[in-house]
């Protein structure tokens, strides 16, 4: 299981998974200097003895680094999301609870944290705030624990309700081809470059080839961990690293939001159909309106033609095609996030419907109402 943490900057995210896991995990030097998780951290735990590890990604909570928070939320199983008890619910607890909804992740838990610092009719409080937030979501009736990462208030009932969790989450089917969303690259003394990310789909093994990049560079698999632990396969839905070699592979060539890829999967698209849903509460949204588009760990400018009318209004959804100013993967029934040109909100997200879509033209409301009756 991968669990992804949300919730405002200052919440007590990652220490709250310290107490969770004993560990503290990597941290850059400049997170410590600034007492802030800036970009995606990684830990992996046995929450029990035998249990298997559990995969923990740690999201920042700051506005600046939502795009980083994306990159990490594709592919997890379960988001726990942390709101502190002294602040309450705040603005990226809103949009981050926006964003799991929109990526369909199937389950979550509730973390009202820092406790100790709160009387109980502040507590409640908080909670009250969560249920009205979660109401009219998927969410709804998603577990909600007060806990503290300073006393260990809660800590081993929400372990428990992970461990239970891990129990029921269903795994991910292995067929087709395999694909992973790249989220980090560096290079490791004796080993060379080395990749990470979530499996979305099929299996990988050592010896295997693949293609990398927008170029479909071919790359061959030289080891792999799984969940953290070394390995000859890996499956769709585990945290997987990847030692990669290929005639002139250099570590710049590689960058987050690269994909790797089944040879056969390997077709660049510029032009998607997707089912596009705008937030409530967000502004009217007009045709061809410049976005970021986020799918996978991409992160890159799209216009959004609407397909059914000039304009979408909050809450609403249309048929919309994406015109993409790099090339992207994508497949039918992928997820994706759009947010606007300055990349300071999130706007809404959508499903791929067709990744290779055709030129298309607005239809008249007639000619809409003629279709919709055949």
């Amino acid at each position: 299981m991968i669990v992804g943490t949300a919730g405002h900057i200052d919440h007590g995210k990652t220490s709250l998974l310290q107490a969770l896991t004993g560990q503290t995990g990597d941290r850059r030097p400049q997170e410590r200097e600034r007492g802030m998780t800036i970009d995606l951290g990684y830990l992996y735990a046995e929450l029990e003895a035998g249990a298997g590890l559990t995969g923990f990604i740690d999201m920042p909570g700051h506005e600046k680094f939502t795009h980083n928070m994306l990159a990490g939320a594709q592919g997890i199983d379960l988001v726990l999301l942390v709101v502190a008890a002294d602040d309450g619910v705040m603005p990226q607890t809103r949009e981050h609870l926006a964003i799991v909804e929109l990526l369909g992740i199937p389950r979550a838990l509730v973390a009202i944290s820092k406790c100790d610092r709160a009387g109980a009719g502040r507590v409640e409080e908080v909670q009250r705030q969560v249920l009205d937030l979660l109401a009219p979501g998927p969410f709804a009736d998603a577990p909600i624990f007060t806990v503290s990462s300073v006393n260990g208030q809660g800590v081993d009932e929400l372990r428990a309700a992970l461990l239970q969790a891990q129990n029921e989450v269903q795994a991910r089917g292995c067929e087709g081809g395999f694909r992973l969303a790249i989220d980090r690259a560096f290079s490791v003394a004796g080993a060379g470059i080395v990749v990470t990310g979530t499996a979305l789909s099929g299996t990988v093994a050592v010896g295997d080839k693949l293609v990398l990049g927008p170029a479909g560079k071919s790359v061959r698999i030289r080891g792999l961990h799984a969940q953290n632990q070394v390995a000859k396969q890996a499956l769709a839905g585990q945290r997987v690293a990847l030692n990669l070699s290929g005639d002139r592979l250099e570590l710049a060539q590689i960058h987050r939001g690269h994909w790797l890829l089944a040879d056969w999967l390997h077709a660049p698209t510029q032009r998607i159909d997707i089912d596009f849903q705008l937030l409530p509460g967000e502004r009217t949204f007009e045709h061809f309106h410049p976005v970021h588009l986020h799918l996978g760990t991409q992160d890159v400018i799209a216009r959004v033609a609407l397909l059914q009318g000039p304009r979408l209004s909050p809450g609403e959804r249309m048929f919309a095609q994406l015109l993409i100013n790099a090339p992207v993967h994508a497949m039918n029934g992928d997820r994706l996030i759009l947010r606007d040109a300055s990349a300071q909100r999130t706007l809404g997200g959508g499903v791929v419907l067709d990744p290779f879509a055709p030129a298309r033209q607005r239809r008249s409301p007639e000619r809409l109402a003629q279709l919709q009756t055949l």
